[in-house]
């Protein structure tokens, strides 16, 4: 797929403690039925993450950072995370490949 836009959140957390793992779930099943979400990519080691997901539109992504649960995860970051980057990036252009069984 082309043209669509990806959120990057890179993170390395501190505490991720039971309200996180709770408040974790809950967003990735209310962004996947959010409207214009089309998927996403995720890796751990440890305490450190890198959290991609995409999106059809810039406007997609605004509605969903607006989100009012979203909205409250992030006033709870300092319980949870050292530190965190998040990157909003549009994809030209997008290649996959896949190993056949």
């Amino acid at each position: 797929m082309q043209g669509k836009y990806a959120v990057i959140f890179a993170s390395t957390k501190f505490n991720p403690n039971e309200e996180y793992q709770s408040l974790d779930a809950q967003l990735m099943d209310l962004a996947q039925v959010q409207e214009g979400f089309l998927g996403y990519e995720s890796v751990a080691n440890d305490n450190r993450s890198i959290f991609i997901s995409y999106w059809e539109t810039k406007e997609a992504i605004d509605q969903w950072r607006d989100h009012a649960r979203h909205l409250y995860a992030k006033t709870r970051v300092g319980a949870w995370y050292e530190r965190y980057l998040s990157q909003i990036c549009f994809v030209e252009s997008s290649h996959e490949w896949v190993k056949p069984i």
